[in-house]
């Protein structure tokens, strides 16, 4: 009996400590390679981009286990709804966003509005309202999450301020709940949110300058 606890109290780390390293390596590389392509030439960048954009998808799934295993409902809902958001990015990147499809556009504004409304409202039904602070977290991280990645789908440079916004929400967040690899995760991605937003500002003030 005691094997068998033991064997599977085992089986539950190494899963946590797997699903700890896919979301944080692939959300951690995605930052990386966002914040280094700004300023690169076009054809690099959007190389950088197109495979940022594929990483991040493909993060997600990880992401949405760990957080329905912690009830946190409403960050569990802005990893799914920020998917046509991410998709709409990689479309933008590979089309050099001179083909803007508006369905998409309107698509992905429904689903990103959808996501923060039905995220807040199944956790206070959940909860029986907002009380705890990892829900008020939640919050924080969701309109970071959700806005920044519209935004940059946009390729707005305002959307490395929401990102800021989520990556200290998510390192909070990840420190109650005992997940130190995210949390640290966080925290790397955050030094590289802010280079990439001092880089994008500065893009774009050359290009308005045009020096």
């Amino acid at each position: 009996m005691f094997f068998n606890t033991h064997v599977q109290v085992t089986a539950i780390l190494t899963m946590d400590l797997f699903l700890q390293i896919w979301a944080g390596g692939f959300y951690l590389s995605n930052k990386v390679l966002f914040a280094l392509s700004e300023g690169r030439k076009a054809s690099i960048q959007k190389k950088m981009k197109a495979i940022g954009w594929t990483i991040y998808i493909l993060g997600v799934p990880a992401w949405i286990i760990i957080l329905l295993g912690k009830q946190d409902w409403i960050a569990a809902s802005i990893e799914a709804g920020g998917i046509p958001a991410m998709l709409l990015g990689l479309y933008n990147t590979i089309q050099d966003n001179k083909k803007p499809n508006r369905l998409f556009n309107k698509v992905v504004s429904v689903c990103t509005y959808s996501s923060l409304v039905f995220g807040v409202s199944f956790s206070w039904y959940h909860h029986g309202g907002i009380h705890s602070v990892s829900q008020i977290l939640e919050i924080f991280v969701m309109v970071g999450f959700l806005l920044g990645s519209y935004l940059l789908a946009k390729n707005n440079a305002k959307g490395w301020l929401f990102f800021m916004m989520m990556n200290i929400g998510m390192a909070v967040l990840m420190f109650l709940q005992d997940k130190n690899i995210l949390m640290v995760q966080q925290l790397i991605s955050l030094c590289f949110v802010v280079y990439g937003y001092r880089q994008a500002t500065r893009a774009y003030k050359l290009v308005v300058t045009g020096s």
